[in-house]
């Protein structure tokens, strides 16, 4: 008992330095990121799991239509959040739709919230807010709660204030 081992208490010391790094060393997008092999270990890591949680609450099912992707002729349900930074072409009712820049969606969408960098032909009902960002182009026949179109956003066709009342259809059957 008198004398202690110089690597007592190393292990929880050692554990303490990985914490403070950012979360996913490897993967994610991190090629050029050095990784400490002896903090590769097999299994969940406790550092990146809670990081990962919280994201994944707040923004329920996430669908991502990537660069240079085209989706046609689908009917997108139960999808929380709608990224579309390639071509989509559907029927679809949502939380929120971001569209990028060079994305583009034709078709017809209930959502509550919608922020449009791209383009967006089609019927449009936007239950609580409508952003269209100075790239976003948006035409078609638009329903919305309320508006925000910064300066460059482009709108067209027919265009009627009032969308808040209308209710996803799991909500009318309640």
């Amino acid at each position: 008992m008198a004398s202690q081992s110089p690597f007592f208490g190393k292990r929880e010391r050692e554990a303490d330095n990985f914490t403070s790094r950012p979360a996913p060393l490897a993967g994610a997008g991190n090629l050029g990121t050095p990784v400490n092999p002896s903090s590769l270990t097999t299994g969940a890591s406790p550092t990146a799991t809670p990081a990962a949680v919280p994201a994944a609450r707040e923004g329920g099912s996430k669908l991502t239509v990537g660069p240079n992707i085209k989706l046609k002729g689908v009917e997108i349900t139960d999808c929380d959040t709608l990224v579309v930074e390639g071509l989509v072409e559907a029927t679809m009712n949502s939380r929120l739709m971001q569209i990028a820049e060079q994305g583009a969606f034709r078709g017809s969408a209930e959502i509550d919230i919608a922020e449009i960098r791209g383009v967006f032909e089609g019927t449009l009902t936007v239950r609580e807010k409508l952003v269209i960002h100075a790239t976003g182009k948006v035409t078609g026949t638009i329903r919305y709660g309320k508006i925000v179109i910064e300066e460059g956003g482009r709108l067209a066709g027919e265009i009627s204030f009032g969308a808040a009342d209308i209710r996803k259809p799991a909500l009318q059957a309640a």
